[in-house]
């Protein structure tokens, strides 16, 4: 970043973002209601509307569809509408589609629904306990998955130890609220048997083959559209998954285009939230403070149904679980339960709050109970060479963490003179530290932990985590930027035009970015979308990669044309060449390539686009 201004903040300022609910709606589109329930696990019995509402129930939606494909084979179906009962607070019970959205809205308050509660279970401990009311009632239990692991030698190392210290901490339920709430525009086309959706969907993608499923289609005749703007996410939007079967199965059935935007009550009852879970946690501790294992006991609650991407915020830190400490030992036990809450999701920080709100907590109550300061019992534990495998198998490719602590050790102890001078006033004042190895860009085979080494065998190993974006040059040197990943503020359009501009010598004024995404045009696979910081690493990465490309024709065609050789040629100030004498203006030479590729010198390729893929290593 060159510290120039923003690409993005003038419209978005003036009140000229293209948000989901600004753009044009096709003819005839009908705006839809969701009726959702007040209870968190009741029967359901008859629906029934005034005549002249379009009202659409559970059964009517359903019959059209596929149960979403979940990671885990526990024997449930789920539909993005409830079908015979209700097991969470909003969860949708039917559909109302009038002219507009305020009609919409006050027929809703005309379907009655017959509702039998049934007793409720809201923490996954109580869920997993002899007798606790069952969700799906063909599972026979509450307990989704458990599994185990076991990574060097835990059981010796908790022998060897001089103290075996533990806690246990419960980490709550978090939810995200975006400016913008979920919203969507679906069309069905009957002859092509295809369903074109508009929405700031923030991915993963590789939801798209799961919503394709769930509606009975191939994938390639769901055309997933995004809007220019999207008004924040934090994770959340990837709940629209649901939203985007349940009115695309609603137009279907329609036979018109839909409409559908979130209000907020709607949003903060049932847009979803991160998992809640508890957790035991022991440490196998040496005098001086050094743990040589770890033993996790985790009980995550996904709500009521296991939704895709999930068991994911159980199994993303699976690899880090030891953190930025050198732990060489290392035992888990993971359940996932059932509860009558909105299922989970995306939301910040994605699991890793989860692990490090325990283990470093952990690391606290170690250094209290032997009577040693925490930041050097902190600092006795870290990494100290990168490269390093953790216990679990996750790579650490750099870092220097004791340099880390050493950086931020002047500002622990003006942390604590603070303190001391609070608490003299008589003033609450607290002071905490924590070290953190965040995984980032993310690796799209970690889910299947959850699945045993026959079950991931069967269904094909899963890694990497694809990135993509295409940057193409017309024949008036035009700079035009698309990539694989949805702007939620980050800043898309100004970060890819400053990167590509640098490569071409040019100004980012003269870089357009579009930020509008299409699966039906636009290069992508399964990792597309914007979570996991994968944005400034790997998308503009791979911007940066495919501008590369372009560099390279375009350098061997100016070498060609002013006769120099290939390294003395220099893309600077909109010009191409070696110096004022030696050169040819940027628009002039990127001409070349599309008016005249037939006189071409040998070897040096025409194309002016140019796409690339890339992954971690």
């Amino acid at each position: 970043m060159t510290g120039g201004e923003r690409v993005e903040d003038r419209a978005l300022l003036r009140g000229r973002g293209r948000f989901i609910d600004d753009l044009p709606q096709p003819p005839r589109t009908l705006h839809a209601a969701i009726l959702r329930s007040p209870h968190a696990h009741a029967r359901l019995g008859r629906i029934a509307a005034p005549e002249g509402v379009r009202l659409f129930t559970g059964p009517d939606i359903a019959a059209g569809l596929k149960p979403f494909i979940a990671a885990l084979r526990m024997p449930m179906r789920h539909f993005p509408v409830a079908t015979g009962k209700v097991r969470y607070v909003g969860e949708p019970v039917a559909v109302v589609l009038a002219e507009d959205r305020y009609r919409a809205e006050d027929a809703l308050e005309l379907v009655e629904v017959e509702y039998e509660p049934l007793p409720a279970v809201l923490s996954p401990s109580a869920a997993i306990a002899d007798g606790a009311p069952l969700l799906h009632e063909a599972a026979g239990t509450n307990l989704a998955n458990r599994r185990r692991f076991s990574y060097g030698d835990p059981e010796g190392a908790f022998a060897a130890a001089d103290h075996r210290i533990s806690i246990e901490a419960r980490y709550p339920r978090s939810a995200v609220t975006p400016i913008e709430c979920f919203g969507l525009i679906t069309v069905w086309d009957p002859d092509a048997g295809a369903f074109e959706v508009t929405a700031p969907f923030q991915g993963p993608f590789a939801l798209h083959p799961v919503m394709a499923a769930a509606l009975g289609v191939p994938a390639n005749r769901l055309r997933l559209r995004t809007p220019p703007d999207s008004g924040g996410s934090f994770g959340i939007k990837q709940g629209l998954a649901p939203y985007i079967v349940l009115m695309a199965a609603v137009a279907r059935l329609a036979g018109r285009p839909v409409k559908w935007i979130e209000d907020r009550l709607e949003h903060l009852t049932a847009a979803g939230s991160a998992t809640n879970r508890e957790t035991r946690l022991e440490a196998a501790v040496m005098d001086d403070g050094r743990v040589t294992a770890l033993r996790y006991r985790q009980l995550e609650d996904c709500g009521a149904y296991i939704k895709a991407p999930e068991p994911a915020t159980l199994y993303r830190m699976h690899g880090a679980l030891t953190g930025a400490y050198d732990i060489p030992n290392l035992e888990v036990e993971n359940s996932i339960a059932v509860t009558n809450k909105t299922p989970s999701g995306l939301n910040r920080g994605f699991g890793g709050p989860q692990v490090y709100f325990a283990l470093e907590r952990l690391m606290h109550r170690i250094a209290d109970r032997l009577g040693l300061d925490r930041l050097e019992v902190l600092r006795r534990n870290l990494v100290r060479e990168t490269p390093y495998r953790t216990a679990s198998g996750a790579l650490y490719d750099s870092g220097d963490y004791g340099a880390v602590v050493d950086l931020a050790r002047p500002a622990l102890e003006e942390l604590r003179k603070r303190r001391a001078a609070a608490r003299a006033e008589g003033r609450l004042y607290g002071v905490g530290m924590a070290a953190v190895v965040e995984p980032t860009v993310s690796n799209m085979g970690y889910i299947t932990t959850v699945l045993e080494h026959e079950q991931r065998l069967a269904g094909g190993l899963k890694n990497g985590a694809l990135a993509a974006a295409t940057v193409a040059i017309d024949p008036h040197g035009g700079v035009t930027v698309t990539a694989d990943s949805i702007p939620q503020g980050q800043g898309h359009a100004t970060v890819l035009a400053e990167t590509v501009a640098g490569m071409f010598g040019l100004a980012p004024a003269d870089i357009r970015v579009v930020t509008e995404f299409d699966s039906a045009h636009d290069a992508w696979s399964i990792a597309a979308g914007n979570y996991s910081c994968r944005f400034a690493p790997a998308v503009a990465g791979t911007a940066w990669r495919a501008a590369q490309t372009l560099r390279g024709r375009l350098a061997r065609l100016a070498a060609a044309r002013l006769d120099l050789p290939l390294e003395d040629i220099r893309f600077e100030g909109g010009m191409v060449g070696a110096g004022p004498e030696r050169e040819v203006p940027f628009a002039r030479l990127a001409g070349l390539a599309h008016w005249s590729p037939g006189t071409l010198p040998q070897g040096v390729e025409p194309a002016l686009r140019a796409t690339e893929f890339w992954t971690p290593p």
